[in-house]
């Protein structure tokens, strides 16, 4: 073999070689590469984002706090902020309602005192409406026996009007001692001007005719001798 084709084989080999070479180095990067890459798949996962921290109720020197070192400015302390601030507003809604409430209540309460009390005081003043017959005048001067602590009842009353004058205010006797000596017996009692002048009840007609004023005195007469009108069972 002749030198110059021994040259040319040498130079064939030697290109070989060099792409050889080339090749393997680029392998042995790749190799390299890939053992870098952790072998847990969720690695090559997008990283996920952080969950929200759950909003906090502030109290107002701390939200105050907040917005004074800038982090109002931050979307989630701001959104702190503005729910603290609202929990307050709604608290003060509240209070607010309730204390109008109380008030109103109060103040229903204190008017239907108002309206009792008045509604008590036109019952006292309204002076009663008695009947103008023997039930009537029974029935007031028992209402003023009662104020003036003269005992007596419907019956003991009744029962000794209907034997004296049976029932007739105008009743008047002149035929017995009081009327031979000048002072009959009048009204529904039967009472004498002496009698009736000495135990007349005060705040009723000065008359003897008066129903009324008729049966208080008799009445006020019967207690003091009597007890009673009701002890009374004949002239008395």
């Amino acid at each position: 073999m002749s030198v110059s084709r021994i040259s040319s084989r040498s130079r064939r080999l030697n290109k070989t070689q060099k792409l050889s070479v080339a090749g393997v180095s680029t392998l042995a990067a790749a190799a390299l590469a890939f053992s870098l890459v952790p072998d847990d798949a969720s690695a090559t996962a997008e990283p996920q984002a952080a969950p929200a921290a759950a909003p906090v109720a502030y109290t107002g020197s701390q939200t105050q706090g907040l917005k004074a070192t800038g982090l109002g400015q931050n979307t989630t302390a701001e959104r702190l902020v503005k729910t603290a601030d609202a929990a307050k507003a709604k608290e003060a809604a509240a209070k607010k309602k309730a204390e109008a409430k109380s008030k109103a209540a109060a103040k229903a309460k204190a008017d239907a005192k108002k309206r009792s009390a008045k509604k008590a005081s036109r019952a006292a003043d309204r002076k009663p409406v008695y009947a103008n017959n023997l039930d009537g005048w029974i029935r007031e001067a028992l209402s003023i026996m009662h104020k003036k602590n003269i005992p007596g009842s419907y019956e003991g009353l009744h029962r000794n009007i209907i034997r004296e004058s049976s029932g007739n205010p105008r009743a008047i006797n002149n035929w017995d001692i009081n009327a031979i000596n000048g002072v009959p017996s009048k009204g529904l009692l039967q009472v004498i001007k002496p009698t009736f002048d000495f135990y007349h009840v005060k705040g009723t007609k000065h008359d003897q005719y008066d129903p009324v004023a008729n049966i208080t005195a008799a009445a006020n007469y019967a207690a003091d001798k009597y007890g009673s009108i009701d002890n009374v069972n004949s002239a008395y």
